[in-house]
């Protein structure tokens, strides 16, 4: 099992939306090397630090869990969609996903200032200058306390 740090936009989805949906695919990934992590690293049954981003205060709302992985983004192919890519083929595709389901929401919500201040998680990427990286792998201890400050 390996563990991870998605981040979203609750106003466009938050922890609640994926409470509500039960499982939800994770689609719009436009980068590469975060869609090399969903295409070739996240597997079923890995846990996420489920990271609320661009709001007041940043921080970790909870954790989901990958239920299927793998999965073509079906945006790409769409001529609507903001996610559309003209050079994706079905027989090649660009861009994947992974559908998620919620695993626990946090009783305390684990801010973005904790995570600095808390020993042991200063090496999370994160908090690195430049990690900007919307999917993120955790190691494990880095979870394990991430964990205990939720709850």
């Amino acid at each position: 099992m390996r563990y991870w740090l998605f981040k979203t936009e609750p106003d466009v989805f938050s922890i609640d939306h994926l409470e509500r949906e039960k499982i939800s695919f994770w689609e719009g990934v436009r980068n590469y090397q975060a869609r090399n992590h969903l295409r070739d690293d996240v597997k079923k049954k890995d846990l996420i630090l489920f990271y609320h981003s661009s709001t007041n205060p940043l921080g970790i709302a909870g954790i989901a869990e990958v239920v299927e992985e793998r999965l073509p983004d079906p945006f790409q192919f769409d001529p609507k969609s903001k996610y559309f890519d003209p050079k994706s083929k079905k027989e090649d595709p660009r861009w994947f996903g992974v559908k998620i389901k919620l695993h626990k929401r946090f009783k305390n919500f684990v801010t973005l200032d904790q995570i600095r201040e808390t020993e042991g998680l200063e090496d999370m990427i994160v908090i690195r200058k430049g990690g900007r990286l919307s999917i993120q792998p955790v190691q494990k201890s880095e979870f394990d306390i991430i964990l205990k400050l939720g709850k």
